[in-house]
């Protein structure tokens, strides 16, 4: 890869795009905040050890209770949309054990081109990962089922062009479509839910409300 596609200029180069939110930060305290934000970034970590991903070889940028990244072209998906959202949940539900205040994360997975100007990354493709993750629908079904430690959406494209492929790790049937409304964005999502018991995803409601707005 030269350094000018390393860059992400002329036009940006398509990347893998990852956002995450820790849920209900904002009802934390100084203390519990740093441990949920330490345990995030192991989850992480940890997750990206598992499908390769080594520290560095990554654009990642914290977003006080949430990561951005983007990743190398050469990653495949397939990995990212199976064993790495496994893994992670694997990671939470240890740090999770035995805890009153677990944490809980929702994540935002789209892929598109991605420019990076010095300052961070740009494009619509970062853009749909950070309003899949922050939209209201998903911030709803993690406020209503508070046994969900992990949901994760993904774009429209995304689902189509890797996860309805299926494969190793890869679960289609467990994702259901979420039509998400915010600002300029108006398109279908598809969500997976993993939570403490993955039986009550046959009757947990569904994210395909339609929602104009994304609540604090």
């Amino acid at each position: 890869m030269s350094s000018a596609e390393a860059n992400g200029v002329a036009g940006g180069i398509h990347r893998f795009v990852v956002f995450g939110d820790i849920c209900g930060s904002g009802t934390l305290g100084m203390a519990e905040k740093e441990l949920h934000r330490a345990a995030m970034y192991a989850a992480f970590d940890e997750a990206y050890g598992s499908v390769g991903v080594e520290p560095g070889t990554f654009h990642q940028e914290d977003r006080g209770d949430g990561i951005l990244a983007a990743l190398r072209p050469d990653v495949p998906p397939t990995l990212m949309v199976g064993r790495w959202i496994d893994t992670l949940y694997e990671s939470l539900r240890a740090h999770n054990t035995g805890r009153s205040r677990r944490l809980r994360l929702r994540i935002g997975m789209n892929a598109g081109l991605v420019a990076q100007d010095g300052r961070g990354l740009v494009g619509r493709a970062v853009d749909l990962a950070a309003r899949l993750c922050d939209s209201a629908p998903a911030k709803r079904i993690m406020a209503e089922s508070q046994e969900v430690d992990l949901l994760v959406v993904v774009s429209d494209w995304l689902y189509g062009n890797v996860v309805a492929e299926g494969g190793r790790y890869v679960e289609p049937a467990h994702y259901r479509p979420a039509r998400i409304r915010s600002k300029e964005t108006d398109e279908t999502a598809y969500r997976r839910v993993e939570a403490l018991d993955t039986a009550l995803e046959r009757t947990r409601p569904t994210l395909d409300t339609a929602s104009t707005g994304t609540p604090s």
